[in-house]
């Protein structure tokens, strides 16, 4: 408030400035008092000829001169009696300046500024969101807008998948109940609010859980993550037949370049369907797939974990192949060995920790696979 206080009397004092010359009387009394002024010269001449300081001559010459200038004043002085008038209308132009400026200067700013934006101060300032900052911080500052923007929906929005990613899989939960409350339902959202109540339970597809997913699909029956988990919570409840039978569906119905094919071929082949296509592991090279085709199911599966060890042993001689590392994580998840995965994708980006352009190209491959990249 003093700021303001300073700003306003500053506002004051140049309108002021600029108004105070038009509110004075200026020439109004000038005819008058010049005749003043010539009246006592005449006298003056005459105390000045009766003293025999000058001669009745030059007094004579001295007089003619002065009268003319008297008549002159005189005459000029006639000619401005109107400046009263004028003088009303400056002072009626001063005051309406000094009034009428600020109030058409605040109805501008009511409408086009923010009379109701709180104060920033420099505290505050230096923490301003930024691309340098920890996600921590860029998350308190956003809860912190939410909590007095409530029904901010594009605020829970943007705030509800980085819970997630950060494992406060909780609030993220609630992030994504208000966003669906207060950005609009959808099936991305729907989906999205089952896969945190999955991870709130440890990564098990519970009953509030699939009921989300399901209100996904009512939405769009296409949308990919609600589908792979209804198929999950299938193989979950023992009925691995459903479970193939949805993904495999799903398979057949996408496009080739879809980034979760990998991810739903691993849980097809994990419960024992048949890929779309006859490749059962797509982590292995196409001659390697098509010389297993006629071997029995022990020695397909003997053959494709000596490749997998191999690869592997490659790969802690020379950590620097990202395609190899994202093989290996593939075939693990064909396998079923997800700790093994794990643990591979662990020692990938340890591997290629301090190359920027590999360890971007890992995670965009391990988003690929469906694994948080």
């Amino acid at each position: 408030m003093t700021l303001w206080f300073v700003f306003a009397l500053m506002t004051v004092a140049a309108i002021l400035a600029v108004l105070w010359p038009l509110s004075r009387r200026g020439r109004a009394d000038t005819g008058g008092s010049e005749v003043v002024v010539y009246r006592d010269q005449l006298a003056e001449i005459d105390r000045d000829m009766a003293a025999g300081i000058i001669g009745a001559a030059e007094a004579d010459a001295a007089r003619v001169e002065i009268s003319r200038r008297l008549l002159a004043a005189a005459d000029q002085g006639g000619r401005e009696t109107p400046v009263q008038g004028s003088l009303n209308l400056r002072r009626t132009a001063a005051i309406v300046g000094l009034v009428g400026l600020p109030v058409i200067a605040s109805g501008f700013y009511l409408a086009l500024g923010s009379p109701r934006l709180g104060d920033f101060p420099l505290a505050e300032r230096s923490r301003v969101a930024d691309a340098n900052q920890p996600l921590a911080n860029l998350v308190a500052q956003v809860e912190a807008h939410l909590e007095k923007n409530p029904t901010d929906g594009r605020g829970w929005t943007v705030l509800a998948p980085v819970l997630s990613r950060l494992g406060r899989y909780d609030d993220a939960v609630r992030a994504y109940r208000n966003a669906i409350i207060y950005a609009g339902d959808s099936a991305d959202r729907r989906a999205d609010l089952g896969e945190a109540l999955m991870g709130t339970a440890g990564g098990v597809v519970t009953a509030d859980a699939k009921a989300e997913f399901e209100r996904a699909v009512a939405l769009n029956g296409d949308d990919a993550k609600a589908n792979y988990f209804l198929g999950l919570a299938a193989e979950q409840d023992g009925r691995k037949a459903d479970a193939a039978a949805l993904w495999q569906k799903m398979l057949a119905k996408a496009p080739a370049d879809a980034p979760w094919r990998p991810l739903v071929q691993a849980a097809l082949v994990r419960v024992g369907g048949s890929v779309p296509g006859g490749v059962s592991a797509p982590a292995l090279p196409d001659g390697a797939v098509a010389a297993a085709k006629d071997m029995s199911e022990a020695d397909r599966g003997t053959m494709i974990k000596g490749m997998v060890d191999r690869l592997a042993t490659r790969l802690k001689t020379n950590g620097d192949d990202v395609e190899g590392w994202l093989r290996l994580v593939r075939a693990y998840l064909v396998m079923g060995e997800r700790d093994k995965a794990m643990s591979a994708l662990a020692d990938a980006r340890q591997a290629v920790a301090n190359d920027a352009d590999r360890l971007r190209q890992l995670n965009e491959g391990l988003k690929n696979l469906g694994l948080d990249g």
